[in-house]
């Protein structure tokens, strides 16, 4: 398998969304992270509205092993009420083709993607929904400077991160 610090953010697009749908993620559920297609929906909404941020295919090499959306957040009602206060970015759709798990990859791709939204949009809190029974992904953000909330939106359990000051 080789290096996997050479990771390639590519931002996703309908010209590479079928090759990047060939990511296998059958072992995770659609209630724990949306299709590559939903993503797809949702990227191009936020395109039409002019919101700010990135979807990324991850690659590696020539192959397509991931997904991460980061942009800009619309205000949903099951929020957690400090993040009415500003801007922030909502963190969804991010998944690894199930052989690249486990690597290292997710945190390089992680916060790569948040570096590169900070550099072209500016510096805002990260909200983002993990199912409650997604143990592995809430350890993971956990791991990530993400902060466990008591707010919920059906299912999924809010963590928030902040910027450093």
């Amino acid at each position: 398998m080789g290096n996997y610090m050479d990771i390639i953010l590519e931002e996703l697009t309908h010209s590479n969304l079928e090759a990047v749908r060939k990511i296998d993620r059958n072992d995770i559920s659609e209630a724990f992270v949306d299709t590559v297609d939903t993503i797809m929906s949702v990227t191009d909404y936020g395109a039409q509205h002019h919101c700010l941020g990135h979807t990324f295919a991850i690659r590696h090499a020539d192959t397509y092993i991931g997904v991460i959306l980061l942009g800009e957040a619309l205000h949903w009602k099951t929020d957690p009420p400090e993040m009415a206060q500003e801007p922030f970015y909502r963190l969804m759709g991010f998944v690894l083709d199930k052989k690249y798990r486990g690597k290292g990859i997710g945190g390089l791709a992680l916060e790569m993607t948040i570096n590169k939204v900070y550099a072209d949009y500016g510096v805002r809190p990260i909200a983002l929904g993990c199912h409650r029974e997604n143990v592995r992904a809430a350890d993971f953000y956990c791991k990530h400077d993400f902060q466990k909330t008591e707010y919920l939106e059906d299912n999924d359990i809010y963590y928030l991160r902040y910027p450093e000051k």
